[in-house]
This record gives C-alpha cells, sequence and structure tokens, in this order.
C-alpha cells in the first residue's frame, strides 16, 4: 500500500514538474518573440515613426476590439434615398482603430498585434515608392495567406517569392488586353439571362417598374463569364463551386483573420466544428474543380481548336512545368490552386464592383442619360464591341469614380522578408505594412473639397488629371502585384454597365439599406435594391 502511495507521489509531482517545465517554456517562447518584436519597434521609432503603445503579448489588440465595439454602437442608421450617406467614410466604421490612430499618429504609424509589428502607410510618396518596389522580399503577409489558404490554396493570390513569380508569368499573358478583346462576345452572350430575367420580371409587375435585388444576378453574370473565357464551360456546371466558394468567405469573414493572434488563442476562438466545416468545403470544392479539369482533358483531346482558354494553358503549363523546386505535387496543385483564385477574385470583386456602380447610378439618373446617349451615339444596335468599348469615356469615368469612392479591396498588404529600404524608410523584416484604399481615395488633400462626392467627371482626363497624386488611386493594388485581372474587370464592367443602361432606367429602391460591410472585400452589407423600368 505504502509502495502505491509513494509511486502516486511520484507521479504528481513529475506531473507538476512537467506542467512547470511547459509553462516555463511558453514563458520563455513569448518572451523572447515580444523582445524580438519590441526590438523592430524601436527600428521603427528610431526613424520618428510613432504609434499606440502596445499591451505585454497582446499589442493593439484589446485597443483595437474596445474601438471596433465603441464604433459599433455609436454607429449611425443607414440613410435611404439619399445621396448624403456617400460622404461617410465607411472606414470609421469597419476598420475605425485605423482612422483612430490616423488622427493621433499621422499618415504613417506602428502598431502590433501579439507578436506582430505593423506599420500603416498612407502617405502619398510611400505610396509610389511601394509601387516602384519590385523585390521578391516584399510579399503577401505570412498570417493572413496562412488564414486564406482554404480559400486560395497556394494559388497566384496567395503564394510569395518564386512560387508567385513562376505562377504569374504563367498566368498573367491570359489576362492582358489583345486576350481580353477577344472575350467581349462571351460577355455579351452571358449577359443575355440577366437582361432576360430583368424583362421577365417587369412584364410580370404588369410591364411598369419591378424591384430587383441586383446582387446574385451580377454575380451569377460575373461567374458565366469566368466560366466560358476562362474553363470552357457555362457557370452551371461550375455553380456548384461558386456556391461553395461563397462559403468558405463567408465563413472565413466572421474569424477576423486580418489581425487576430496566430496560434492557440485563434484556435479556441475559431470552434472545430466551423474549422472542420471549412476543411470538408475545401474538399469538396477540390473535386469538383479537378472533375472539371478531367472532363477538360478529355474535351481537348477530341478538338484540335488552336483557340485555347485558360484551363487548357494551365494543364499544358503543369505538364511541361521542369522547376523540379517546385515539388513533386505542383501540377496538380498549381491547376487546382489557381482555378480556386480566378473562381473567387474573377467574379467575386467584378460582381461587387458592378452593384456598387448600379447603385451609385441609381442616385444619379443624369449619368444614366448620358451613358445611354453615349452607347446609342457609338453603339447603334446598343450593344457595344470590342472596338467601341474604349471609345465608350462615359462609360469609363463612372467606373472609375465608382472604383474610388467603393474599391472591392480594402488594403494593400505586404510582409518585407527582409530588410527593404523603401523611401527614406527602412522596414525590418518581418513587418507587414497596410495601407488602406479607402481612406486614400477619399483624402481632400489628393482629391480636394469635394473628396466624398460622386463626381466622374473628375476622371475627363484620366487618372493623371483626377488628382493631386495619381499613385493614391490603386483600386487594383500596386506594384508588381498590380491585379491580373484589371483590365478583364474593366472590360466587363463596360459591358454590363453599358447593356443595362440601354435597356433600362433605374433608381435606388425604398427598401435599399446602405450598410457597406467587409467580407474580405467591402460590398453591399444588405444588398442593393434598385427599382427598374425597360426604356
Amino acid at each position: 500500500m505504502e509502495e502505491v502511495e509513494v509511486f502516486l507521489l511520484a507521479m504528481k509531482v513529475a506531473s507538476s514538474l512537467a506542467l512547470a517545465g511547459i509553462f516555463s517554456w511558453i514563458l520563455y517562447l513569448y518572451g523572447n518573440l515580444w523582445h524580438k518584436s519590441q526590438r523592430v519597434r524601436r527600428k521603427l521609432q528610431m526613424q520618428g515613426i510613432r504609434g499606440p503603445p502596445p499591451s505585454f503579448l497582446h499589442g493593439n489588440l484589446p485597443d483595437m476590439q474596445r474601438i471596433q465595439s465603441q464604433a459599433t454602437i455609436a454607429k449611425a442608421p443607414s440613410c435611404n434615398h439619399s445621396d448624403q450617406f456617400l460622404a461617410h467614410d465607411y472606414t470609421d466604421t469597419l476598420f475605425p482603430y485605423f482612422e483612430h490612430w490616423r488622427k493621433q499618429y499621422g499618415l504613417v504609424y506602428t502598431y502590433s498585434t501579439g507578436m506582430k509589428q505593423h506599420l500603416y502607410v498612407n502617405q502619398p510618396d510611400l505610396v509610389r515608392e511601394m509601387n516602384q518596389c519590385i523585390t521578391l522580399g516584399l510579399g503577401k503577409p505570412s498570417y493572413v495567406t496562412n488564414r486564406l489558404a482554404p480559400l486560395l490554396g497556394n494559388g497566384i493570390l496567395r503564394a510569395n517569392g518564386h512560387s508567385w513569380s513562376h505562377q504569374r508569368k504563367l498566368v498573367a499573358p491570359e489576362f492582358f488586353m489583345g486576350k481580353v478583346k477577344g472575350m467581349v462576345g462571351l460577355m455579351i452572350e452571358s449577359s443575355q439571362p440577366l437582361l432576360l430575367k430583368w424583362e421577365q420580371f417587369i412584364a410580370c409587375q404588369g410591364g411598369a417598374t419591378a424591384e430587383v435585388k441586383v446582387d446574385a444576378d451580377l454575380r451569377g453574370f460575373s461567374a458565366d463569364v469566368i466560366s466560358r473565357v476562362c474553363f470552357g464551360h457555362s457557370y452551371s456546371k461550375g455553380k456548384e463551386v461558386f456556391s461553395k466558394l461563397r462559403s468558405i468567405q463567408k465563413a472565413m469573414s466572421k474569424q477576423g483573420f486580418l489581425f487576430g493572434v496566430s496560434g492557440f488563442r485563434d484556435k479556441l476562438n475559431f470552434s472545430t466544428k466551423k474549422q472542420n466545416g471549412i476543411a470538408n468545403l475545401e474538399r469538396e470544392i477540390e473535386s469538383l474543380i479537378w472533375e472539371l479539369v478531367e472532363e477538360r482533358k478529355r474535351e481537348c483531346l477530341e478538338t484540335s481548336s488552336s483557340e485555347k482558354d485558360l484551363m487548357q494553358l494551365l494543364l499544358e503549363a503543369a505538364n511541361t512545368n521542369s522547376d523540379q523546386n517546385l515539388g513533386k505535387d505542383f501540377s496538380k496543385r498549381f491547376i487546382v490552386d489557381n482555378c480556386k483564385n480566378i473562381y473567387f477574385a474573377g467574379h467575386e470583386t467584378t460582381a461587387v464592383a458592378a452593384s456598387w456602380c448600379l447603385m451609385l447610378l441609381a442616385l444619379h439618373p443624369e449619368w444614366q442619360s448620358r451613358i445611354r446617349t453615349e452607347v446609342a451615339e457609338l453603339c447603334p444596335s446598343g450593344i457595344p464591341d470590342a472596338d467601341s468599348l474604349p471609345l465608350l469615356k462615359t462609360v469609363t469615368m463612372v467606373i472609375q469614380e465608382v472604383l474610388r469612392l467603393y474599391p472591392p479591396a480594402a488594403f494593400v498588404s505586404r510582409e518585407a522578408y527582409e530588410d527593404i529600404q523603401i523611401g527614406d524608410l527602412n522596414v525590418p523584416k518581418g513587418v507587414c505594412l497596410w495601407t488602406l484604399i479607402p481612406t486614400l481615395h477619399r483624402d481632400p488633400e489628393i482629391w480636394g473639397t469635394e473628396a466624398n462626392e460622386f463626381k466622374p467627371e473628375r476622371f475627363s482626363e484620366g487618372v493623371s488629371k483626377a488628382c493631386k497624386y495619381p499613385q493614391a488611386y490603386v483600386p487594383f493594388g500596386l506594384g508588381t502585384r498590380l491585379c491580373l485581372g484589371k483590365n478583364f474587370a474593366m472590360v466587363q464592367l463596360k459591358v454590363v454597365l453599358a447593356l443595362i443602361i440601354s435597356k433600362f432606367s433605374f433608381s435606388l429602391s425604398p427598401s435599399y439599406s446602405h450598410s457597406p460591410a467587409y467580407r474580405m472585400i467591402v460590398e453591399p452589407g444588405h444588398g442593393v435594391y434598385i427599382l427598374i423600368q425597360k426604356i
């Protein structure tokens, strides 16, 4: 009996020592990380960069949570049927800590989330320098991209360094303007179901006016364009992929993935059930995409067309890949991950931009009339083509102004993977840089006193004459990682706006509630409702 008691006592002592050892190791590890973070912070402070003082281990996360809670409580009710709400800088609601610190510390300041040191950069000169920086040592922040892995894999939107460079060389040529012009016919074809659906809505309501929630319809149109021009099949075949990607997007946007602390705390805050749900969606998406890939392989063997879509080119690029440094599984992962990237980014951001376009045009019918007149003059049939699209100056001005006020991408984010010089600023390795696009786009110092007003005419002579610092207009990001789909998105937006406005006039519905929401991109929180009439 005594032996058993001695054994149990020894076990308790051993357990206590083990727990104490583990606890000491955790403290040591976190202490080292904390001191490392503080050393980086001091390097920035020595350059005159200030910022909110961080708390031990958590950095400024408690401050961010407190400021966000206060902003949520103070949020004003949505305004309807008035363009006064356009003057509301929604960054005060969506990212209030950035605005709070910007007013306190200026256009360049530092803050931390846990052990990670960040640099807020909204000074036009430094934005220009970031734009000109071509080193692979400045990439997407790893702690953010790691969380986006279920949605994007290691495709071009998430990859860094040599992998990103390699993928860009393969994918980028498919979105050069010469190729995009050849897609206009398919874009027009993809728009027909949307136009027909809205005509039927009007007919069902007596041929007068119908209320339409445009978001889902524009998302379907944009998804069909991507499906047809990039992957050689209609939206119906890829519909399940789009739906599941949207589900992952919604689930991940609830995680606070941008500024949470990586590690144990994340896992505690984000339930295992939700993690398993995302993992299941990820597997289902990859299986669906691979089925489409296999189907495309069979079609390629049966046809000998010289015209190749992106799917065929991805297959060829993967099969001829000779870079052994990228690993044995690179070929399949390269195809599936880039399909996920293009499916998601290629249709989601364009559809959201189109929704914002219709919202603002519904508020400003005079710009509808100007576009309608322009389309009638340049496209007698009411249908644009590759030659007439570049001539639609009014349409272009409107799109540029919408992307200024409501850019779908809220941030340009980068991480220094080595010590980097940006202008006069020395950025230590490990620092993440954040540029808040909506703030740049609404800065009166850059855009004048009417920065918050919808005035497409400011772009009448192009971006270079639209504002004081043209480098501060970055709706498609900046630098070497400028959005590959810029030309594709602009052409698609021109096509759909020209077709809709040539057939319909519309105003904002009383059902519309203005509430921009950040779900990886800035989108209408409750959708866009308009009242349409057939012309």
